[in-house]
């Protein structure tokens, strides 16, 4: 453990050390006319130029009113023409937003500018600065809460399924017949699918800077799936409902059917590809490693925490000695065969994302970064107990015929590894919502 923590840090201080900065979402680089400008007549479009290339169904344009303008594609992929209408006092103020076509966050702003002729003489009691100076409008805080936690939900449940599926299948086949492990595989199952339907509406709630209610509008699901983030999350809802099939052939009995193994993998490739589809991966110059890492980065979470679950809710409780001795070291070497993919591909992310030393120390997302990184030491050191105990008190609880006295110090050490890694899900959530490192 000492060793893979050293050479971990020793890892995280090259890769930051020479990466450079990672790009941060689309941003709105230029207008024409300007914020604040007075064009001696009324512009019939307004000109946006953006950071990087979009695609006209992620940008919305509003009036103070809240009517949505007409855009149109130009000859250059990052520029958009707006048509403007002709408001009776000469001044407009208009409401951008657009949607970054990687992971779904949404960046907003406001412009305004006024025609000099319809202008008052300087020095009048009417004259006015032409830019509102409102500050620009951003996504509700209860909608931003509201897709953090259907993400944590979303999560939880892949870890628990992929990783229950994984548990099962390789350390534990009588765990098919298990009512606590069939309950856990359920509630999982249920959880991924409710979430990911949930985070549809409260994508096209957040990038259309709405509120709760407009989660639940049958329109926002239209909007939302129409781009690519939306594809991305339909792919994912499709492969819940393909997973039905596998929970149901493996509730059977099915485990070491080789048709049940081959669905099985293609499903546990698709939940984990189409969640790491929407995070910050691509955000780095090195877009097909970060897609790589992050997703060993979640498999080794998935096998990890979904392994802690079924180990503490279905095999500890039954405390029989014969699977004590075959499960509990099984497990131990896959959590840490886990562990080491979760930092190697963490860290490779660290450096897609994040970049710099700078953008670690003084920014939302390094801090968030850090804590993540805490706890997640935290989680270590619960692990360590319990694969301390694996080697110095397995065999006693065996021969004991798993005396709950002997296998309660396990039990106290996976139940604080779980708690602890309910935080780090929470932690990643929020990540997967922040502004990257720059």
């Amino acid at each position: 453990m000492r060793r893979l923590l050293l050479l971990a840090a020793l890892l995280l201080c090259a890769l930051l050390g020479t990466a450079q900065p990672a790009s941060a979402h689309t941003e709105l680089v230029s207008s024409s006319p300007k914020d604040g400008a007075t064009p001696a007549k009324a512009p019939t479009h307004l000109t946006l130029t953006f950071d990087e290339a979009v695609d006209i169904a992620d940008v919305r344009v509003l009036t103070v009113d809240g009517d949505r303008l007409p855009v149109s594609r130009t000859t250059h992929r990052n520029v958009v023409r707006v048509a403007l209408g002709s408001p009776a006092d000469g001044s407009f103020t208009l409401v951008w937003s657009v949607v970054d076509e990687e992971d779904g966050h949404a960046s907003s702003g406001r412009i305004a500018f006024s025609v000099a002729a319809k202008t008052a003489p300087a020095g009048s009691a009417e004259s006015s600065a032409p830019a509102d100076s409102a500050k620009a409008p951003a996504p509700s805080p209860s909608v931003r809460k509201g897709l953090v936690a259907a993400r944590w939900a979303g999560y939880l449940a892949l870890a628990l399924f992929v990783g229950g599926l994984a548990f099962v299948a390789l350390l534990w086949p009588g765990g098919a017949y298990e009512p606590r492990a069939r309950a856990l595989l359920g509630f999982a199952w249920t959880v991924g699918l409710l979430a990911t339907v949930a985070t549809v509406g409260l994508q096209g709630a957040y990038t259309s800077l709405g509120g709760l209610r407009d989660a639940l509008h049958p329109a926002t699901y239209v909007d939302v799936l129409g781009t690519r983030p939306g594809i991305v999350l339909a792919a994912r809802g499709l492969m819940w409902v393909l997973a039905a099939v596998v929970l149901a052939a493996l509730l059977q009995g099915a485990t070491r059917s080789p048709g049940w193994r081959v669905g099985g993998l293609a499903v546990t490739f698709g939940l984990l590809r189409t969640t790491g589809m929407t995070g910050h991966n691509s955000e780095g110059s090195e877009p097909t490693w970060g897609a790589v890492a992050d997703f060993l980065h979640l498999l080794g979470a998935a096998l990890w925490i979904g392994g802690l679950a079924m180990l503490a809710l279905a095999v500890l409780p039954r405390r029989r000695p014969g699977e004590l001795a075959e499960v509990v070291p099984g497990y131990a070497r896959l959590a840490a065969l886990s562990v080491a993919g979760i930092v190697g591909a963490g860290l490779v992310l660290a450096w897609q994302v994040v970049g710099s030393y700078d953008a670690l120390l003084h920014t939302s997302y390094g801090h968030l970064l850090l804590v993540k990184t805490a706890v997640l030491g935290g989680v270590l050191v619960a692990a360590y107990a319990s694969r301390q105990w694996v080697r110095t008190r397995l065999d006693l609880a065996v021969l004991l015929r798993g005396d709950a006295a002997t296998v309660r110090s396990f039990g106290y050490s996976v139940a604080a590894e779980t708690g602890l890694v309910l935080v780090v899900l929470a932690v990643t959530s929020l990540l997967v919502t922040a502004d990257p490192g720059r």
